[in-house]
């Protein structure tokens, strides 16, 4: 009993150096992709010539702002992503907005997050407003 409790102890106290440590690696992520646009290319087995699958694109701050899917017949899908205004290098994502290959608005993501920056919830709506899902992320420590 003494070394369970000893134990969650130390996992409560190493807890806070973890999320610190966590938050200062994303910061220099985010930091080396200053204004960055980053191309994936994929080539199938068998073929010799490359389509381009995927384009990132990065803000001045080094936050993910769009991401572009494609596919053999050109883009397949476009997420733009936005952070509260004024924010810093650590914001998170407060909205998504997800476009077709048509680039028509087809889902419209919300983020909540819990006072550690972990997500709480994800509200989902279709292109009207209307509310279509909303999914919950629960955090279970072994």
């Amino acid at each position: 009993m003494k070394r369970l409790l000893l134990l969650l102890l130390l996992g409560l106290i190493a807890l806070p150096l973890f999320s610190q440590s966590v938050s200062e690696s994303t910061i220099q992520k985010r930091e080396n992709r200053r204004g960055m646009i980053l191309k994936e290319w994929n080539t199938p087995v068998g073929s010799r010539m490359p389509f381009l699958d995927h384009v990132t694109t990065y803000d001045e701050l080094g936050r993910k702002i769009e991401e572009i899917e494609y596919a053999s017949y050109g883009q397949k899908s476009r997420v733009v992503s936005e952070y509260p205004p004024d924010s810093d290098i650590t914001a998170k994502v407060v909205r998504e907005i997800e476009y077709n290959d048509r680039d028509k608005v087809v889902r419209i993501r919300k983020f909540e997050y819990n006072e550690d920056g972990s997500k709480s919830r994800q509200l989902n709506y279709y292109p009207n407003g209307k509310l279509e899902s909303v999914k919950v992320f629960e955090y279970i420590s072994k």
